[in-house]
């Protein structure tokens, strides 16, 4: 009985952390999602104009942190606050995987 709950222990380990969630998003997916970001901060991220930030190469866990403020309303900024209201937590995550992904603001061909 014991090994058998350890191997089903060991199966849901597994399976968590194969999930896109726990292994920092679906890059692919959040490329499909930032569609509605692009107008502001470029297809790839690298925003085409200064008034708005550069996402592309950004770190991961700033990009998630950052969504997740504008969606709690830690941090304010009314147009961000509309675009992520929406959003659930994976699509945070597949966006913050996808924009920390692309070549801009750190060397990710290094990281």
């Amino acid at each position: 009985m014991k090994t058998v709950m350890n191997s089903l222990m060991g199966l849901a380990c597994v399976a968590m952390m194969s999930s896109p969630v726990w292994a920092g998003g679906d890059a692919d997916a959040g490329k499909a999602k930032s569609q509605a970001c692009a107008s502001c901060h470029g297809a790839d991220g690298n925003s085409p104009s200064p008034q708005f930030p550069n996402l592309a190469g950004q770190q991961r866990s700033y990009l998630l942190h950052a969504l997740k403020a504008y969606k709690s309303g830690d941090r304010k900024n009314p147009l961000m606050a509309g675009m992520v209201a929406a959003l659930t937590e994976e699509d945070m995550e597949n966006l913050a995987a996808y924009f920390s992904a692309q070549s801009g603001l750190r060397d990710t061909a290094s990281d």
